[in-house]
């Protein structure tokens, strides 16, 4: 290709022009031809920026870019102005970029644009709603995945919280009962016929008792405790206590020593069962977690009935959780003791399910009381 420089005194001098084989052979053309034209044409015709406004407008629309502001001006090799465009704005928050038209002056042309970005996002709008539409779905997805799982592992809990219940319910019945017959077995009581026959009561009393856990094992597990219905009685206070209070005497574990402190004539509306389960787990942690030795005290009226013990007593940074499910007081120096984490959990739902309430005070060293607060409606 053959590139043509015009001399000022009219003498025209040609050369050899080779094509970079890095950029297409068509726009190398464009360039050398457009480079001629200007190197000709300038020194007679002054570049008319509002035109070039038009075209570079009409070729961005072309390709679908729609700038807010295009504004082009004729600068020289140093940035001065050698053609302005009258269109006025603050080019501060505009794009500028620059393309040389012509090597032999120096000249180039200056464009001033709105930025793209609007352009760049709407171009992009379909993309990115795709993205977000997939993070919504992925979102969907996975909370659908994790509720899954909880309902799964609430299921396994119910069935182990079913099992420990059943445990934990049934072993006292029956630690009392064959407390009673190893009595009756190996001890001399034949001259004895009223021990004999007190005896023989309690262990009756104990597997009814038992009998009546076992038909409302299903109702003790978390997926029917919610619509278990309560049997509410008249219940003669006294009389009821003492026969709590006979069977945990039976205990062989320690020595044990249960006092009452209940008036003859007390009666109270509650459910029998019900009511027997909550004071035995009272009972039994008190027994459980005591020395050699303890002493419980159950008073009460009408509107209230407490347990108290002589205990190890319970720390308070752990009475705040001592109804959680699962929960166990950490005590280091009572690692003999099992236990599940329920006793309490079922108190306080039964408590709850009969619309009582139950309160904890405890000192370290020296005892627990738990109070129940009697309500007379009970669902």
């Amino acid at each position: 290709m053959v590139s043509t420089t015009r001399h000022p005194d009219g003498t025209v001098e040609t050369q050899g022009y080779v094509v970079n084989g890095q950029s297409s052979f068509t726009n190398k053309f464009i360039d050398a031809v457009s480079q001629q034209f200007h190197g000709i044409i300038d020194p007679y015709i002054s570049a008319d920026v509002t035109v070039m406004d038009s075209v570079l407008n009409k070729r961005l629309n072309d390709r679908y870019i729609y700038p807010g502001f295009i504004k082009a001006e004729v600068v020289d090799s140093t940035g001065k102005i050698v053609v302005p465009n009258p269109k006025c704005i603050n080019t501060h928050h505009l794009d500028v970029f620059s393309y040389c038209y012509n090597q032999n002056s120096g000249y180039s042309y200056r464009i001033s644009i709105t930025p793209l970005t609007r352009h760049i996002v709407s171009e992009m709008s379909g993309v990115i709603v795709t993205i977000f539409l997939l993070i919504i779905a992925f979102f969907m997805a996975f909370r659908y995945l994790f509720r899954t799982v909880s309902r799964l592992r609430t299921i396994e809990e119910m069935k182990d919280d079913f099992v420990s219940n059943m445990t934990h319910e049934l072993k006292t019945p029956i630690a009392i009962a064959y407390s009673a017959n190893d009595a009756l077995l190996n001890y001399d009581i034949s001259n004895d016929p009223d021990k004999k026959t007190k005896y023989l009561i309690i262990a009756d009393k104990q597997l009814k008792r038992l009998g009546e856990l076992v038909e409302n094992i299903l109702a003790m597990s978390m997926e029917r405790r919610k619509t278990m219905k309560l049997r509410p009685e008249e219940i003669l206070l006294r009389e009821y206590l003492e026969e709590i209070a006979d069977a945990q005497r039976m205990r062989a574990e320690k020595d044990i020593a249960i006092n009452l402190k209940v008036a003859d004539n007390i009666v109270i509306e509650a459910d029998r069962t019900h009511l027997a389960n909550v004071l035995n787990n009272l009972i039994d942690n008190a027994i459980k977690y005591s020395d050699d030795s303890v002493e419980i005290t159950i008073s009460g009226d009408s509107k209230e009935l407490s347990v108290k013990d002589n205990g190890i007593g319970i720390p308070s940074k752990s009475i705040p959780y001592l109804f959680n499910k699962f929960y166990r007081v950490p005590h280091g120096n009572r690692q003999d003791v099992r236990g599940y984490g329920i006793g309490l959990y079922y108190v306080k739902n039964i408590l709850d399910k009969m619309g009582w309430n139950i309160e904890v005070k405890s000192t370290e060293g020296k005892g627990t009381v738990f109070t129940i607060k009697i309500s007379k409606d009970v669902q």
